[in-house]
């Protein structure tokens, strides 16, 4: 599957702030996502954030 940058994600846990939105910042190999609500960056690489993915919400 074949996310773009600036794409709304919703993950299967929430992050500590309390929100489950990530927005997508560049993808590749790792996929680095912002946390929607505390404005966090974190990298995961390709098959963890398939794994952890629940839905896009918007393209």
């Amino acid at each position: 599957m074949n996310y773009k940058e600036g794409n709304t994600v919703i993950m299967k846990k929430p992050h500590p702030c309390g929100t489950n939105l990530w927005q997508i910042v560049r993808t590749g190999v790792d996929i680095k996502l912002k946390c929607v609500n505390c404005g966090r960056v974190v990298m995961l690489d390709r098959i963890k954030f398939e794994k952890r993915l629940k839905k896009v919400v918007s393209e």
